[in-house]
């Protein structure tokens, strides 16, 4: 899959769409979710043109995967979810309903999450 330039998350990094920063730098911009599904629900993108969490871990560089999850870290602490926990969340492709092709992941906190799944036999 190649990238889409006109995809939502391009847009807000490129200061098209307005946002709820809560953390930015020179490879990363964390922003609040716009529909929340916990009470605190961000969302971390790097900055570079990646689609998915493969294409992100294959084609970018040591240097901003690292500081990519550095980055998701360093929010988790900050958003103030570290203590009591928090879940990360990154959909890859159409089985795991990823709707913006551009590599993200959610940290949900707040509250007990439940089960990441249902069984379904």
């Amino acid at each position: 899959m190649s990238y889409d330039a006109g995809n939502l998350f391009a847009r807000i990094l490129r200061q098209e769409i307005p946002n709820k920063t809560v953390y930015e730098d020179e490879h990363a911009l964390a922003f609040h979710d716009i529909r929340p599904q916990a009470p605190v629900h961000a969302l971390v993108i790097p900055k570079g043109r990646y689609v998915s969490a493969d294409d992100f871990g294959a084609a970018a560089t040591p240097e901003e995967i690292t500081a990519f999850w550095r980055a998701v870290s360093r929010i988790g602490r900050d958003l103030g979810v570290d203590g009591d926990g928090y879940r990360l969340i990154a959909n890859h492709g159409a089985n795991s309903h990823q709707e913006v092709p551009h590599f993200h992941v959610h940290i949900l906190g707040g509250r007990p999450l439940g089960p990441l799944l249902v069984r379904r036999d």
